[in-house]
């Protein structure tokens, strides 16, 4: 399969996730396709891969995930994600999350995904679940990523001065 192929994949194997409808999710996968995430037990089948997709969803309802970027490496195909969400499903205490991780894949010859090993900051994510925020450089391995460049363009805005 061509990058291009792959992307416009991955961009919809995105929207998938963000579809509260975790069939579609699966369908990307072959029939025994199997996704494995942070090194867990490993959810073989459409079946057993759409009840992982549906936790992620009940515990997001407005779950958002987009597309990073999508590489060829050694390893396999390695989709780029970033997920968001607010924790508002069954026992979730309402706080925001924000998370970027990867999958990697081993496409099968019908060009879905026969193999994918997830991987995230899991002690990131528990954290934002129990208190609705990073983890701080001091706390974890790894601090929010640096943003280098320029500021936004609403950063460098004077506020406006009241006339009334």
């Amino acid at each position: 399969m061509s990058l291009s192929a792959l992307t416009a994949f991955g961009r919809r194997y995105a929207r998938a996730w963000c579809s509260q409808e975790p069939d579609r999710v699966a369908a990307f996968f072959a029939e025994d396709g199997s996704l494995t995430v942070n090194g867990g037990q490993p959810a073989v089948g459409r079946e057993a891969i759409a009840e992982v997709a549906r936790s992620y969803m009940m515990a997001f309802p407005d779950l958002h995930v987009s597309m990073k970027g999508l590489t060829r490496e050694t390893r396999g195909v390695v989709f780029h994600w970033s997920l968001s969400g607010t924790n508002t499903g069954s026992g979730g205490k309402g706080y925001r999350v924000e998370l970027d991780g990867d999958e990697v894949w081993r496409m099968d010859d019908d060009g879905l995904i026969a193999e994918s090993q997830g991987h995230f900051n899991a002690e990131d994510y528990a954290h934002q679940l129990e208190y609705g925020e990073h983890l701080t450089p001091e706390e974890g391995e790894e601090g929010p990523p640096v943003r280098r460049g320029r500021p936004p363009k609403y950063a460098t805005q004077r506020p406006r001065e009241d006339t009334g």
